[in-house]
Order: C-alpha cells, then structure tokens, then sequence
C-alpha cells in the first residue's frame, strides 16, 4: 500500500511540474457609451494606443482616443452590435493584417476578408497594420524606373521604383485613370523583361459601383493576376484603417526582395475619415475641423514607401497617393500636407480635361524631383528638348491672348507646342511601353513632326509604331535591350522615320 502512495505521488509531481501557478490577470472595463462607430469604455486604465479590445458581443475595436478616465474604442466589426454596460476585455495585441501571394487577385475589406465570389482566402503570414518606416542605413537612392505608360508622366516626370509620388487634381479630371493605367502598364513591363511589380490598390470611400467597375477593368487587360484590390466602402473606420492594411501587404513584398506598387485612392477621404473618427470621440479640432496629427497620419504612412538597400534585400515600395483639390485649389490644408511629404506631384487641371487634353496634366505645376536619376538613357536623351519647347509654347501663349502680331518665330515655337500637346495625348486604358515612347517622341525631338498636320499626329504616331513593329523590330530590340540612342540606333531611326514620313503625307494628301 505504501509502495501504491508514493508512486502515485511521484507521479502527481510529474504531471504538475510544468504547471504554472502565477495568477493571470486580464484587464477589463465596460461600455459607457455608444454612438456612430465610437464607444467609450471605461475600466481599461492600462490599454495601449491602437491595441486590439474585444466585447462580449463579439465585437473587435481599436483604443484609438485614451483619456485620464475614459478610453476611446473605434469599431471594426459590422456584424456585432455592442451596447451600453457590456464588458470588454484587453487583448494585448495590435492590428494585424494578413499578408502574402494569396491576396493577388483578390478583392478584400480592409480586415482581409474576400469581397468576391473566389471562396475564402488561406494566408500563413500576418503583419502589423502600422510599422517604422526604414531608416536611412536600411534605403539606397532611387535608381530604377516605375513605368506608367503614360507619355506625359514617364518622359517628363519619370518615377522610381521606391518614390512617393501625388496625383492631385479637382473631381473628375483623370485622377484614378492613370492610377489604373500604371497597374495596367506593368503587364508590359513583365513583356521587357522587367521584375514583376506588384500592385496593391487602396480604394477609400468608393462607390461599391466604382470598385466593381475598376476592377472589370482590371480583369479585361489580364491585371488582376498581380493586382490586390482592398476597398473601404462603408465605415469611417474601414476608410481610415484601408490604407495602413495595404501598405502592410506592400511591405510584405518589399521586405522579400520585390517591388510592389500601392495606390491610395484617395486620401482626401481618409482625411475625412479620421476627422469624423476624432471629432466623435471628442478630440480637440484644429484647422479645419481636422485633429493635430492628421499631418503625422499621413507622414508616417507614406514614409513607408522606400526603396530598400541591397544588403536589405534590394526590394521596393512605390506610393502613389491621390488628393482631391477644390476648384484647382492646391494650397488648402490636406493637399498642403501631403505634397510637403512626397517626392513630387502630377496636377491635373480641370480647364485642360475640359478642353480635350487627357491625362491633363499641368506641366508647369507638376513634378518628379527624385524620378530622374531613374531614367533610362534614351528618355533623358528624347525629354530634355521637349521641355524646353513646351516651357517656350506656355510662355508665348500667354502673349497671343493680347491679340499681338506674331513674328515667325512666335508662330514656329506655338505650331512645335501644339503639336507636342497633341501628340501627349493619350486615351484611357492604354499605356504606351516606354520603348514605344522613346520613338514617337523622337520623332518630335528630332523636327520630324513639323511637316505632319496636327490633326493627323494621332494618326502618325500610331502608324508610324506599327509600321516599326511589322518591318524593322529590330529597332524595338535594341531599344528594349540597351536602353539607349546610340550614334547606330540614330542614323537607323532616322532613316526609318524619313521614308515612313513621305509615304505617310503622300497618302494623306
């Protein structure tokens, strides 16, 4: 019997070595009150800025505003109603959204879950919504281009891979149209050779219409397959958190050595978003009606955006953040704000749309002030005369409105002006490869263009690119190939443009 006691005492104290006797303390508060997305709760004396909390109802929230009695919890669930006098309990974690390949193709809320018919999404990675940005020793320079396929931007205005770079403008002047062309373009990008870029999509405050309509677009030029979609149609809180979510799945291939593409379209609203958020949970307003830190919201989001060093892993990260302005209005306060924190802005004017130069974009107030040093050598060699040319056409139009007599060489530099703005414009969902760029704009550097009716540059350019592909791709090959005009490449475009030119005016005449 003796022997029976101590076995099963040794036993006992195997089973109960690992066991932990601290006493766990969970922290946990009650609801106050409730109104439009916000609730306040107290008893959560030690929560975190931006830790996760959970209601008895189910419902998940984030500590967003916390007070010296009170906290603020902004609501992320939709489906669980939470009411006055409910526990709610510290989870001790932050944000998290799910990360990883799964997602291309997709269209997601904000929390990760599908909006489309695909079925349901299996990651096996989750990041932090909100991370430091690299610090400097963690970066290199901007050095590789991020094509657009836009003739006005990737000559003019070039972008790298790693910069933060505006689209700003009034309503309506083409402002998501060129988001929508860059994610395009990169299937031309991938046909060059080129590292696949991914592309993360952020719309914020949409109409449920709008989302499905771009991303038919999407499916119709096969840019679904590395395009991620995230939309915030509904809650200030979905808005406001849509961004961070995808610049979280950015980072996830930034950090393994890729590049990604994120688009947040647009950030006025998720001003707007966070404003409502703050002035409900009774933050002192400041300019505006908008909180404080509005301009830190946005900074440390977009300072993400990076290209990282070799040693790093050599992966990037291109923001393309788009503001909306009122009445062409670029000094108010978000748009301010945002052009203080990136590398430069495209400006749409609304005059331009309206008179039928699309993308309208406001060469003078536009510009890219790190995307140069990403340029390849055959669009520096081609842009530098063009801007020089359109920078004497603005300053010379504006003299014709005096209704002066013009001299011939005033009327020489309005004719090559307005024919360069001819041929920079492009139609919607059909980004030109840069290759196809350099050669069209060549034609203009080179003084080709002169002898071609402006009506019929449109025309020209298209004939004159198919005419290279069907009978001379060997041009386009070295194009893509040493990304350059050399001195050979030269005398060969040259040649091919002249005869093109006269059976092109023969049969036009």
């Amino acid at each position: 019997m003796k022997l029976n006691i101590e076995s099963l005492v040794k036993s006992l104290k195997e089973q109960i070595k690992d066991v932990n006797f601290e006493p766990e303390v969970t922290e946990v508060g009650y609801v106050t009150s409730v109104s439009d997305g916000i609730t306040k709760v107290q008893g959560l004396s030690l929560v975190g800025f931006n830790e996760v909390v959970e209601f008895d109802s189910g419902a998940i929230g984030i500590a967003t505003n916390l007070e010296m009695n009170n906290t603020g919890v902004m609501l992320i669930s939709k489906e669980h109603k939470v009411k006055q006098g409910e526990q709610v309990r510290r989870t001790k974690t932050f944000p998290k959204a799910p990360v990883g390949e799964q997602l291309l193709g997709r269209v997601i809320d904000p929390l990760g879950n599908p909006l489309d018919d695909k079925g349901p999404i299996e990651v096996q990675e989750y990041r932090n919504i909100e991370t430091p940005a690299p610090g400097i020793i963690q970066r290199q320079g901007v050095s590789a281009p991020m094509y657009t396929g836009i003739k006005a931007i990737d000559t003019l205005f070039p972008i790298g891979r790693g910069q933060r770079e505006l689209i700003i403008g009034d309503r309506k002047t083409g402002k998501t149209t060129i988001a929508i062309d860059s994610i395009i373009n990169q299937k031309n990008v991938q046909n060059l050779g080129e590292e696949p870029i991914r592309c993360i999509y952020v719309a914020i405050g949409q109409k449920c219409s709008s989302v499905a309509r771009i991303v038919q677009q999407l499916k119709d030029h096969d840019a679904m397959n590395y395009t991620t979609v995230v939309s915030a149609t509904e809650s200030a809180a979905s808005q406001f958190l849509a961004p961070y979510f995808g610049c979280a799945l950015g980072e996830f291939f930034r950090d393994s050595g890729k590049h990604a593409l994120v688009i947040y379209d647009d950030l006025s609203k998720h001003a707007i978003a966070y404003r409502q958020i703050s002035l409900l949970a009774r933050r002192p307003p400041g300019r505006e009606a908008y909180p404080g830190d509005i301009f830190f919201m946005h900074s440390k989001l977009l300072e993400r955006a990076a290209q990282l060093s070799e040693k790093e892993g050599g992966g990037s990260l291109t923001a393309l953040p788009i503001v909306e302005t009122q009445a062409g209005d670029i000094s108010s306060y978000i748009p301010t704000n945002v052009i203080s924190i990136t590398d430069g802005q495209i400006f749409l004017e609304e005059n331009l749309f309206n008179s039928g130069i699309k993308p309208a974009i406001n060469i003078g107030l536009s510009v890219s002030r790190v995307g140069y040093a990403a340029s390849i050598k055959a669009t520096k060699q081609v842009a530098s005369s063009l801007k020089v040319k359109l920078a004497q056409y603005r300053e010379m139009e504006n003299f014709t409105k005096f209704g002066s007599d013009l001299n011939e060489d005033t009327k020489n530099i309005l004719l090559k002006g307005r024919k360069l703005i001819e041929s920079l414009k492009q139609d919607q969902l059909q980004p030109i490869p840069i290759h196809k760029q350099v050669i069209t704009l060549y034609a203009h550097h080179s003084g080709y263009i002169t002898s071609v009716p402006t009506e019929e540059i449109s025309n020209f350019e298209k004939e004159l690119l198919q005419h290279i592909e069907d009978k001379h791709e060997n041009i386009e090959v070295i194009l893509k190939e040493e990304k350059e005009i050399s001195k050979n490449t030269e005398g060969k475009l040259d040649k091919i443009i002249k005869n093109f030119l006269k059976s092109f005016l023969s049969n036009n005449n």
